[in-house]
């Protein structure tokens, strides 16, 4: 109660949202998709982690491909995306694909309305099946 799904998902994926994130939703039916475009190429272009909600309805297929082309725009194809199905629920599934591979799950039933997909950014690494954004302490101090 009280934890928003991006939080939620990101503890299922690891530790991929650190630092700076955006969230952003798919759905047309309040905001434009040229402004959910515009907000996506921004938040992908400046290296914001990025949650993603309602990302595929029967309805709106394209919003999800054009948000998967945006994103390969600005980053690499093996960026790490974590995607949580039904977080939660009894029929919960979490996946950690490669950007460039996104698209083609748009097909299948692990993309719809209670889809929760989070995008890495140029720091994010899988480890030990888990998704991993670091905070830069690396940087800074020596170990």
């Amino acid at each position: 109660p009280g934890v928003p799904a991006a939080q939620s998902c990101g503890a299922r994926l690891g530790a991929p949202l650190v630092n700076d994130t955006v969230s952003l939703s798919l759905s047309d039916h309040l905001t434009s998709m040229p402004t959910i475009e515009s907000r996506l190429h921004a938040a992908a272009k400046e290296g914001f982690t990025i949650a993603i909600y309602n990302p595929w309805s029967r309805k709106r297929r394209e919003n999800f491909q054009k948000c998967c082309e945006i994103l390969l725009e600005h980053r690499a194809p093996d960026t790490p995306v974590g995607v949580v199905h039904g977080a939660g629920r009894d029929d919960e599934e979490v996946e950690i694909v490669e950007l460039g591979d996104l698209e083609e799950l748009g097909e299948t039933d692990l993309i719809d309305m209670t889809t929760t997909i989070l995008v890495g950014n140029e720091e994010t690494y899988v480890w030990d099946d888990r998704m991993v954004t670091p905070r830069g302490y690396e940087s800074k101090y020596d170990y």
